[in-house]
């Protein structure tokens, strides 16, 4: 077995974690460590290279290219962070696919968080083989991701399939700061905001509602129903739209399938194509492996691309 690698890193807001990964998706070796996201881009990027430096060290292993999913809007030509949320620090501008291939001596390609959770599910997972779907990540907020002819399709600005942020869903205040959002009903946190809404009673975060709503508890049964509900009419809509027929769900919030399936199936039942073909939900199959497994499938393109150069891609391979 040869002893070339490619490192996969999901760079969140809380935690990175880092892999080393063979061509067929077996992950070598794997650490964690908490992302210093208040200390800024360098420090970040330089906590990311260590963690693959320490595994390639502690293995034996050679990293021929690193594949990076990080939180935020992300230039995937570039590699640089576009925009990104108040939990970082100096993120958004930061050049980090440079900044970590001159740490790491390797080429280096980069792309949003959701994006590469799709493609991880699409080059591992469950959508092994296909090549036209819609990913959903159901955390803290509501992260979307788009493929088309096999590639992860970005868009102009880097924030195609964005589909938490779309409205039509109530009037409630989105974390972006506008109303009716697909998240105010179907992200972690809001679900457990709902659940307070209508029981009075705090939660903590969508776990807790879970297991009340399996206990029988009728408000968190139906903060559930509210959210695969919005989440069904979100993927009806969208996959009209784009004729699309797959969708991968993952996240958080997809330990509370049980609960969200019925409702979403319910809407998808009521609202399928005009073109008659079934739209199929899958759960997610790599758990939170997902994205560092899609990074790792990008960062082995990328190889494949400088060894033949003439191949043409717009956007990720999954």
């Amino acid at each position: 077995m040869t002893n070339t690698v490619v490192a996969g890193i999901d760079l969140g807001g809380t935690k990175t974690t880092a892999i080393l990964c063979r061509h067929d998706g077996a992950i070598a070796a794997q650490a964690t460590i908490a992302t210093p996201a208040l200390e800024g881009g360098p420090a970040m990027s330089a906590a990311a290279a260590s963690l693959v430096a320490e595994l390639a060290a502690a293995s034996g292993l050679h990293v021929a290219a690193v594949g990076v999913g990080a939180a935020g809007v992300i230039d995937q030509k570039t590699g640089v962070v576009k925009a990104a949320s108040a939990s970082f620090n100096d993120w958004a501008g930061f050049p980090l696919a440079a900044d970590l291939s001159t740490r790491l001596g390797v080429g280096v390609v980069v792309d949003n968080d959701v994006n590469a959770f799709l493609c991880g599910e699409m080059a591992y997972g469950a959508l092994a083989g296909m090549s036209n779907a819609i990913g959903i990540m159901l955390g803290t907020g509501v992260g979307g991701a788009l493929a088309l002819d096999g590639s992860v399709f970005a868009g102009p600005r880097g924030a195609a399939g964005e589909i938490g942020h779309t409205p039509g869903f109530g009037t409630l205040a989105c974390s972006c700061g506008q109303l009716g959002h697909l998240e105010t009903l179907a992200s972690g946190r809001s679900i457990a905001l709902r659940y307070t809404d209508r029981s009075g009673r705090p939660a903590n975060g969508a776990a807790e509602v879970a297991v009340l709503a399996r206990g029988g508890d009728t408000d968190a049964l139906a903060a559930f129903e509210a959210a695969g509900a919005a989440l069904g009419q979100a993927i009806a809509t969208t996959a009209t739209f784009l004729d699309v027929q797959d969708v991968v769900i993952g996240g958080g919030v997809r330990g509370a399938w049980d609960l969200l399936e019925p409702p979403l199936l319910r809407m998808l039942e009521h609202n399928m194509p005009v073109s008659g073909y079934p739209l199929i939900v899958h759960p997610g199959s790599l758990g939170g492996h997902s994205a560092v497994l899609g990074s790792a499938a990008a960062a082995w393109e990328s190889l494949e691309l400088v060894a033949h150069p003439t191949t043409m891609k717009v956007g990720s391979s999954c």
